[in-house]
């Protein structure tokens, strides 16, 4: 028979358990993610495997054949090039049945820094298609991020979850507007053209922006970005160029290295005669120097920063959080129920099998009975009985011996299995 279906296991930290430096320290870029996921997946015991890396965490699902949190934190640790004695106080990990509950919670954006915020399924669901075309997902993993998916989908369609305009992005233009006021005398640098800096652009237009410039590796995209809100599109090389005219800068790209240092700003505020800049860094690893912020007329805000702004914008979604919560009892419910099925699926392949054949070998006597001229009847009447005591002989074994034992457990699930239940009300 099979080995035993495997468990789930989920490693990770995030922006609850782990300072900024330390999430910068152990995130994993594009360039870095394919190899990881890889590498990951061929580790001992490793059966299926996923990565999620984002701002506010890093994780990592497997399947495993037997429990080895230690070898999946000793690789984590290593691949980034640190001792596993360092960073396991700010990891958590999660058994099979917390790992069901933490990757719904995670898709149904309950885990995130910012109740609700719409990025992070979408995260969930790239992470999920990376590892399904690296051939890393099988049938427990992937079942998992697909009932999720499913989960998320009731949850936004049941509850207000998603109701409020709370992200990072709305934060980060919620706080420019406390010190700014009014936005529309007010010229913003959005660095990067990604989700997060498009969900930006959208709160700043909405807050009537005098003018925005986008700036991006890719000219192509920034300009069809910038062509949306009837910005300004450059390349990322041209900051230093246009960084003087900036009163707001909000960076989120997906850079290893920062992308805006502490001599590009001083320049820039010298031409500004000291005039300040607020910025705003919500990329992992941080796309502004840290010492950007030691220069006197900058406020630079990194992305953990933004958590009491936040918090001012989450009441309205904790009734719906909690509806959120029981939907997803629920489906952990569901989920383990049809885990636990997965047992039974090869039991009961074999036990097919098995009978197929035992039913194949005694049909061939019987056909060759009637070849050899036995009468048809005769033939039937050797067939039926031989079936039945090929049948029955191993479970009326197995009864007799547990009506020795007293064995009163396997005496009713074989009358369960194996007796009529009509037949049983009648005696």
């Amino acid at each position: 028979m099979s080995s035993k279906t495997p468990s789930l296991i989920t490693l990770g930290l995030n922006h609850k358990t782990a300072p900024l430096k330390l999430r910068e320290r152990l995130a994993f870029t594009p360039q870095t993610l394919l190899e990881a996921l890889n590498s990951l997946h061929k580790l001992k015991d490793v059966e299926e495997a996923a990565i999620i890396s984002t701002c506010n965490r890093t994780e990592l699902y497997c399947a495993m054949s037997k429990d080895a949190d230690q070898s999946i934190i000793d690789w984590f640790s290593s691949y980034h090039g640190l001792e596993s004695s360092t960073i396991k106080s700010h990891l958590y990990t999660y058994d099979h049945n917390e790992t069901i509950r933490h990757d719904m919670s995670v898709t149904c954006v309950l885990d995130s820094m910012v109740l609700g915020e719409p990025q992070i399924a979408g995260q969930m669901k790239e992470a999920y298609s990376m590892a399904r075309q690296q051939g890393t997902l099988g049938r427990l993993l992937g079942k998992l991020f697909q009932h999720s998916f499913a989960v998320a989908k009731q949850v936004r369609t049941d509850t207000a979850i998603g109701s409020s305009p709370v992200s990072v992005a709305f934060a980060a233009v919620s706080l420019a507007k406390q010190i700014f006021g009014e936005l529309n005398q007010s010229t913003a640098l959005l660095i990067g053209a990604g989700e997060t800096i498009e969900l930006t652009a959208r709160h700043l237009h909405s807050q009537k922006i005098k003018h925005m410039i986008i700036a991006n590796r890719s000219l192509e995209r920034a300009e069809n970005l910038a062509e949306e809100f009837s910005a300004e599109a450059i390349r990322l090389p041209q900051i230093a160029e246009h960084l003087h005219r900036a009163d707001i800068v909000i960076a989120s790209t997906a850079s290893p290295l920062p992308v805006l240092g502490k001599g590009t700003v001083e320049r820039a505020l010298k031409i500004r005669k000291r005039q300040p800049i607020f910025m705003v860094d919500l990329a992992v690893p941080r796309d502004i120097e840290a010492e950007v912020a030691s220069l006197d007329d900058i406020y630079l805000y990194a992305v953990d920063d933004l958590q009491d702004v936040i918090d001012e914008n989450l009441q309205s979604r904790q009734q719906a959080a909690e509806q959120a919560h029981d939907i997803i009892d629920e489906e952990v419910h569901h989920f383990l129920n049809w885990h636990r099925s997965l047992d039974s699926v090869d039991l009961i392949s074999e036990l097919r099998s098995s009978t197929q054949s035992m039913s194949q070998e005694v049909l061939n006597k019987a056909l060759k009975q009637l070849a050899a001229g036995e009468s048809p009847e005769k033939a039937l009447e050797f067939l039926t009985h031989t079936l039945t005591n090929k049948f029955l002989h191993r479970p009326c074994t197995y009864i007799r011996k547990a009506c020795e034992e007293n064995n009163r457990e396997l005496i009713n699930a074989a009358k369960q299995l194996l007796v009529d239940d009509d037949e049983s009300r009648n005696k």
